[in-house]
């Protein structure tokens, strides 16, 4: 018999991955792997945030510019992580301090395989299983190559951002960029979105 299954349903690995989450963020904090925490002194960026552009995944353009006096959180992402199960909580952290920040994913293949779909089935399979509403952007590259996607280019070149150097070492890192535009914290994968790290940053 063959069964057909939407590319938005969650894979029996995906299941496994969600319901093990909170198993792996226990673990985490146990043994305070991947939970780095960096910030900045608040250096000023030799190169604007706010000249960045990004295409999101439906095709259309996001200009930085329209996201200036928001706190902007950035993500890089996957759908067959360990750390996926942070999907809920971004969507949380988004709906919860709306007036003030913006959340945006970026899913990325840099790790693992851990992100085969295309745009439509990650856009697909994130509203279906984690009630995803903030921006994804369009698939890409977030590690250090000749073919990285500019918005980390710019999160992880001092020369740009005026600072920081730490690239993702996995998915779901996540980088906060202030008001002004100013790149202010860099937290590892481990990190929840909704810990006290990143909601008092937040304050």
């Amino acid at each position: 018999m063959i069964v057909n299954r939407n590319a938005a349903d969650m894979t029996s690995r995906q299941k496994v991955l969600k319901a093990v989450y909170p198993i792996l963020v226990w673990m985490n904090k146990i043994t305070k792997k991947n939970r780095e925490v960096i910030s900045n002194n608040k250096t000023a960026p030799p190169v604007s945030f706010y000249s960045l552009k990004t295409v999101l995944n439906d095709g259309t353009m996001l200009d930085m510019t329209s996201l200036k006096g928001k706190k902007i959180l950035l993500v890089n992402t996957a759908s067959e992580c360990g750390y996926t199960g942070q999907y809920e909580q971004l969507q949380k952290l988004y709906s919860q301090y709306n007036s003030q920040l913006v959340v945006i994913g970026f899913p990325a293949n840099d790790f693992k395989e851990q992100e085969k779909g295309t745009n439509e089935e990650i856009a697909s399979f994130c509203k279906k299983n984690y009630g995803v509403t903030f921006p994804l952007a369009e698939k890409s590259v977030v590690i250090k190559t000749a073919d990285q996607n500019n918005i980390f280019q710019w999160l992880t070149d001092p020369a740009k951002n005026g600072w920081n150097s730490q690239a993702p070492t996995w998915n779901f890192c996540k980088y906060l960029v202030n008001e002004n535009g100013t790149l202010i914290d860099f937290f590892a994968s481990g990190v929840e979105p909704t810990g006290e790290e990143i909601t008092n940053a937040l304050k």
